[in-house]
């Protein structure tokens, strides 16, 4: 299975070398939020009680990290509607390799994407704004960029495959993302002194919250049990439960 992952992980690959373009407009969106959020952040940071520890760049960078792995792998369903509508999904279908290598094949390429553009954004973060992260922290939090990756977009392919439209499947994706976002916290950290506590209590029951919190206390190397082990294990729990979800609808695809 191994080998047939690396197949298909490598055809994607390729196909998103051919186009590069996706770099740039994928890191678009968090780069003005650095540039014209940023400085607003630092003086709320400064002077508002109730912010989560660190600087405002170690609060806003990784937020932003997660963000983009949040809505770039989430519309990762859009490519295997593609390859659906123009055959080449059937086709792939007929050849030999199982279907949990098709699925994993194209969800590592997603990772590696979100991977190579969290890089861009914590160095951009570094050179002109004066983030100071640990290196080893930034180095783990890429690995919960990766995971994250992985399970938006497990999770997406099984919609998209379940679903089969075009038209439903951004509607439906923007009518989820959007609430998930907000109660996250990722671009103002919701805590117990800032949030009404109903507010508090339903941003905790979202789980990318803790996945938030959990990068922001890589940024700021903090390697203690806490939000670090907690997002951590919310993640893992997630990620095995999309990618078994996922392999299952490539797996009832082919019955």
């Amino acid at each position: 299975m191994l080998r047939e992952t690396w197949l298909i992980f490598r055809r994607d690959m390729m196909l998103s070398l051919r186009n590069p373009a996706w770099i740039m407009i994928g890191i678009m969106q968090p780069v003005l939020y650095l540039v014209l959020f940023g400085p607003l952040m630092e003086k709320v940071v400064n002077n508002t009680p109730g912010f989560p520890p660190g600087s405002s760049w170690t609060i806003l960078t990784p937020a932003l990290i997660i963000q983009l792995a949040l809505f770039s792998s989430s519309f990762a369903g859009f490519s295997i509607l593609t390859e659906y509508r123009s055959g080449v999904l059937e086709r792939l279908r007929v050849t030999p390799a199982s279907r949990v290598a098709l699925l994993m094949g194209k969800v590592l390429n997603n990772a590696v994407q979100a991977v190579v553009q969290a890089v861009l954004i914590t160095v951009l973060a570094y050179l002109v704004f004066g983030l100071d992260a640990p290196f080893g922290g930034v180095l783990l939090s890429l690995v919960i960029v990766a995971l994250t990756a992985v399970t938006l977009a497990s999770a997406s392919y099984a919609v998209a495959l379940t679903i089969k439209s075009e038209q439903a499947f951004p509607a439906l994706l923007n009518a989820v993302l959007m609430p998930v976002l907000l109660l996250s916290g990722i671009l103002l950290p919701i805590t117990s002194i800032l949030a009404p506590n109903w507010l508090y209590v339903i941003s905790r029951i979202n789980p990318f919250t803790h996945v938030v919190d959990a990068e922001r206390a890589t940024f700021r190397g903090d390697f203690t049990f806490g939000a670090l082990y907690v997002g951590g294990i919310v993640l893992l729990v997630m990620a095995l439960l999309a990618v078994w979800w996922g392999a299952r609808t490539f797996q009832r695809e082919n019955a």
